[in-house]
């Protein structure tokens, strides 16, 4: 899930930055070019871990700022495909799940991965929102309240299906949700995925036969 990757990268130093250490001023540098962002094929940036090498140093005519050649490593987030996360669902529609890790909300989980039969449940009076269900060894009294329901109380297993990168768009048409680099779709359709309460319960009545 998290890896460390080498990087070497040009930069240039702000003028009120030196008075900082080096390495401490190139470190704040760098957190504010790559923290929060995605690098294709990379993964999303979490932290600078450490400085390697720092070369350079030259200031250029007319330019205030001196230039350094950095080495240095990344933590960053990149999931592999049959991975197992756990994840806090954030949205939940006749689509399917949006999911969240705290720092990556990115997440989805289509219809089709849910584990079947499933079947959602909107909320009155609210647009397209609601809670899926698994109707777990056929159909339930509609008067009970279902078992087996994702509703977002505990946290979600999921394994990962695909993650894809999208190059930034040159136009965002208006009112289109908001862009994103980096995407992971996964599937609950396995056993020991979904809500985590729905397999300690399990455990705990296997133990109790």
């Amino acid at each position: 899930m998290f890896y460390l990757s080498l990087i070497e990268h040009t930069l240039r130093l702000p003028p009120h930055l030196l008075h900082l250490p080096l390495a401490e001023a190139l470190k704040a540098e760098l957190e504010a070019l790559f923290i929060n962002k995605v690098i294709e094929k990379l993964g999303f940036c979490i932290s600078v871990y450490d400085i390697s090498s720092i070369q350079g140093g030259f200031v250029f005519p007319g330019d205030g700022a001196s230039t350094y050649t950095v080495e240095f490593r990344l933590v960053v987030f990149r999931p592999f495909v049959g991975e197992v996360i756990v994840a806090k669902l954030i949205e939940s529609d006749a689509n399917g799940l949006r999911l969240s890790l705290g720092f990556f909300d990115d997440i989805y989980i289509p219809v089709d991965q849910f584990p079947n039969p499933s079947r959602f449940e909107a909320v009155p009076n609210t647009r397209n929102q609601g809670r899926w269900i698994w109707d777990f060894g056929g159909e339930e009294d509609q008067s009970d309240e279902p078992q087996f329901v994702i509703d977002g109380t505990d946290h979600i297993k999921f394994q990962v299906q695909s993650v894809i990168y999208h190059s930034i768009p040159l136009e965002q048409p208006e009112n289109s949700k908001p862009f994103a680099p980096m995407v992971i779709t996964g599937t609950l359709n396995y056993d020991g995925l979904g809500p985590v309460s729905w397999w300690e319960e399990a455990e705990m009545i296997d133990d109790e036969s």
